[in-house]
């Protein structure tokens, strides 16, 4: 089901992160590559809470129904995969690694 328009937010509050991290900002910060362009985490962070650290989604849902940001967050859901460096793997229970490319269009190799 698609919210009326009036339910929608406006592209200021879109542009804003889903998640906001409130603790462990000492943790050593990371750099890899998000879709091509360059992204931080923090140490420990798995690639799902470093993209909605930047962004309010994930990735675009297949069946065009939208943006998604994971679902069970366990990885059972098959909602959160991502490629890194070319292979598929769950965003949820991936940790971040320094100078990993993630991309979230759905390309990857079967491994």
């Amino acid at each position: 089901m698609k919210p009326s328009p009036s339910a929608q937010h406006s592209t200021d509050e879109a542009a804003q992160p889903r998640m906001v991290r409130l603790i462990d900002a000492e943790r050593a910060r990371l750099t890899f590559s998000l879709d091509c362009a360059p992204a931080t985490a923090r140490e420990g962070d798995t690639i799902l809470t470093a993209v909605l650290t930047a962004r309010r989604y994930l990735a675009e849902s297949a069946g065009g129904e939208g943006t998604r940001a994971g679902f069970c967050l366990m990885g059972a859901c098959q909602e959160c995969w991502v490629a890194v460096d070319g292979t598929r793997a769950r965003a949820c229970s991936t940790l971040v690694t320094a100078g990993m490319s993630v991309a979230t269009g759905g390309q990857f190799t079967v491994g």
